[in-house]
């Protein structure tokens, strides 16, 4: 009898091992309720409707975006919004915010990079090329006209860091005047390093031309307040990145701090190269590129996917 009991007991036993396993409970292999499988992997070209957000249509950054999408077959499809600076940050920060997926033409140094976990996309095939300087170019004959602002332009040059901070400071509510009077009173010495020597002047005018970007605003913020303080007046215009060239190589601006090199404005650099004096890198370490949140779980360009 109690070899009989025995037999049914490993009977049952057996069959409940055969129910499980008929079931995918008892293989290990199988992925557990609710976890996504490959088939269910996200499709982030599908998510973002293959749309890269830029920015202003007459900038360097999109035409290297442009050239991306030739580029790389898996581009293929993909549209670049034309649009603002402004509107390109508002859509990233509605994404952020919702933590939704967004793919946006990024450039540092900016402020979004100081305010929001970004990460550059990874370009194999270096199409956005490598870090990048801001130049300083003036027009001719101003060295004769004004040796002195020449020569504090010709000086000039700073650090991601220091640009990155006028930046954030005026993005939290401070105007760049403001941030970049702040930042001149915190780094007097690189400031005298600028003007040393160099005599003041008694009302001589200067015009600055820049482009309409928030790392330009904050250098030509800062370089009006340095050149004020030594006498002159200054009247800083923002335009579109071809009219910068345009305007110093004609005489109608006298300089401007704002030429990204060689990749970004370089085709326009080349088109005015010989009727414009470059002082050369007033900050080093620029960068452009596709950008994206970074809790998106893809690191190079060659992750989004073609459309179909």
């Amino acid at each position: 009898m109690l070899l009989k009991r025995k037999s049914l007991m490993v009977m049952l036993g057996l069959a409940f091992v055969a129910l499980l396993a008929a079931c995918g409970g008892g293989d290990a292999d199988e992925p557990a309720t609710g976890e996504a499988t490959d088939t269910e992997t996200s499709n982030v070209g599908e998510e973002v409707d293959y749309t890269i957000v830029g920015i202003e249509p007459g900038a360097g950054m999109m035409a290297l975006t442009e050239d991306t999408l030739e580029e790389y077959d898996n581009l293929e499809g993909w549209e670049l919004l034309e649009g603002s600076t402004a509107g390109m940050l508002v859509e990233l920060d509605g994404a952020i915010q919702n933590e939704e997926p967004i793919v946006v033409t990024g450039w540092g140094p900016h402020w979004m990079f100081v305010t929001h976990d970004l990460k550059y996309l990874e370009d194999p095939k270096g199409t956005f090329g490598e870090p990048e300087s801001i130049h300083t170019i003036t027009r001719e004959g101003l060295e004769e006209d004004m040796p002195e602002a020449y020569e504090i332009l010709d000086n000039f040059h700073w650090d991601l860091e220091d640009m990155e901070g006028v930046m954030h400071e005026a993005e939290e509510g401070s105007s760049f005047e403001e941030a970049a009077q702040n930042w001149i009173d915190d780094n007097r010495d690189k400031v005298d390093e600028w003007t040393d020597g160099v005599e003041k002047v008694d009302g001589e005018s200067i015009e600055l031309v820049t482009t309409q970007w928030d790392s330009e605003y904050a250098s030509s913020e800062m370089m009006r307040i340095v050149l004020e303080d030594h006498g002159f007046e200054v009247t800083v215009t923002p335009v579109d990145p071809a009219i910068v060239f345009q305007a110093v190589s004609s005489g109608e601006g006298d300089a401007s701090l704002a030429p990204w090199l060689p990749i970004t404005h370089g085709h326009f650099y080349e088109d005015y190269e010989e009727e414009i004096v470059d002082l050369g890198a007033n900050l080093d370490g620029a960068q452009v590129g596709l950008a994206v949140p970074s809790y998106m779980d893809i690191d190079s360009i060659e992750d989004l996917e073609p459309k179909e």
